[in-house]
């Protein structure tokens, strides 16, 4: 018969016996001094990365006008860390004290108003998630100038896409307390960086899903992203999103600023130039495998990538390893939110030979991407803005994955 206080005793001094997990005995002879790296480092103000994640944007100028992009190829899920959000600066990045800062709201309304930070904050606050995406995204890596690079990667390719989760007030209820007059058609949003962006945006829109927002992620918005406030129009351009945002001027007619008449429109087939081509069509594109993956020998690999339409939800992706000639439908993550990044994976069996493999997404309205050869809505091959070509990847038989887009052209 096994006595109990016996074996408790036992089995306690088995328990002291053996090292707790992550922590190093203090009689291990090579225990540094350091009392931290005995027990652990202690809680910080602000929490940081680990020392072997070495997360980072890939920077393209340094100049005030300049763009940092989103390494895709190294996150998860769909929310992009604040810091890792891309940027895109036409006039660098201002510094605006935030208990100076004002929103002038005027023209056609019955009571021009400011509003101050503090009065933003007093309306009633709503938190949504989609992305934001520069019109110019992938036109450095899919058109370039000359042989398209193959040693680029994802954020590379498109990385000028971020999703949030932004927070603040409806447009709509801040033209309420304004009060829109009957002629009020468009409104023109103006920035207090240098180069002073503004752009003009139809009030259907504002009255619509626009936001005033001063939050991302859960905490007060990022300089870069527009600190303290910036316009966020789901599913547009990001151009037209201005950033430090200082004023709303409501007309009855486009102001036809610089950046929607010199930029930011579209060529046609037949000579002509569109304007005010906001939204951003369905788009998707793989993150893994992806530039600079080797495969380990043949077997299964699971093709990961994201997927987003200014238009809505995505209904659809689907995925080819054949270079287009067959495809089949991918599983697409939950949750499926409007004018959102989604995630979708498809299971591929490599068999050790050259591929060609890459994803076409389709919406809740049956807008698809479409093949680089293929110019839709009648854009010529000169429109470098909305390119929402389909993106491709290779593989050689050594497992070593490139940029594929030359194999399409």
């Amino acid at each position: 018969m096994i006595n109990r206080r016996s074996w408790f005793k036992k089995s306690a001094a088995a328990i002291v016996s053996v090292p707790l997990a992550g922590r190093v005995l203090a009689d291990d002879p090579a225990v540094p001094a350091d009392p931290t790296k005995v027990m652990g480092l202690p809680p910080r103000e602000v929490g940081a990365r680990s020392e072997f994640e070495k997360l980072q944007r890939l920077v393209y100028a340094r100049e005030v006008s300049s763009a940092s992009a989103t390494p895709l190829q190294s996150l998860s899920g769909i929310i992009t860390p604040s810091d890792l959000h891309f940027e895109r600066h036409h006039g660098g990045i201002p510094t605006i004290d935030p208990d100076r800062y004002e929103l002038l709201i005027h023209g056609l309304v019955d009571r021009p108003l400011k509003f101050s930070l503090a009065d933003l904050k007093r309306f009633p606050a709503e938190s949504r998630i989609c992305f934001i995406e520069c019109s110019g995204n992938g036109r450095r890596a899919v058109l370039g100038d000359g042989p398209v690079a193959e040693q680029v990667t994802a954020g590379q390719v498109d990385g000028l896409l971020s999703t949030s989760e932004w927070t603040g007030v409806r447009l709509s209820t801040l033209f309420n307390e304004v009060g829109l007059r009957k002629k009020a058609k468009w409104f023109l949003a103006e920035g207090q960086d240098s180069a002073v962006m503004t752009r003009t945006v139809p009030v259907e829109k504002g009255l619509d899903d626009a936001m005033i927002v001063y939050a991302q992620n859960g905490e007060p918005m990022r300089p870069g992203q527009g600190y303290p406030v910036r316009l966020l129009l789901p599913g547009w351009e990001g151009n037209a999103q201005v950033k430090w945002l200082r004023r709303i001027d409501v007309s009855d007619t486009p102001f036809f600023t610089r950046e929607e008449t010199s930029k930011y429109t579209d060529a046609k087939t037949d000579g002509r130039i569109e304007m005010f081509s906001f939204v951003m069509a369905p788009k998707s594109l793989i993150t893994s495998p992806s530039f600079p993956t080797v495969l380990q020998g043949k077997g299964w690999v699971e093709v990961r990538g994201l997927a987003w339409t200014g238009h809505g939800k995505i209904a659809k992706v689907e995925v080819s390893t054949d270079g287009g000639n067959r495809w089949r439908q991918a599983a697409i993550q939950a949750p499926v939110l409007s004018k959102s990044t989604v995630r979708f994976r498809a299971p591929w069996q490599w068999d050790g030979k050259p591929a060609l493999f890459m994803s076409r997404a389709t919406d809740e309205f049956g807008n698809t991407q479409h093949m680089p050869n293929v110019f839709p809505d009648d854009r010529g091959p000169a429109t470098s803005y909305h390119n929402n070509a389909v993106r491709a990847w290779k593989v050689d038989a050594d497992g070593r994955v490139t940029f594929g887009q030359n194999q399409l052209a």
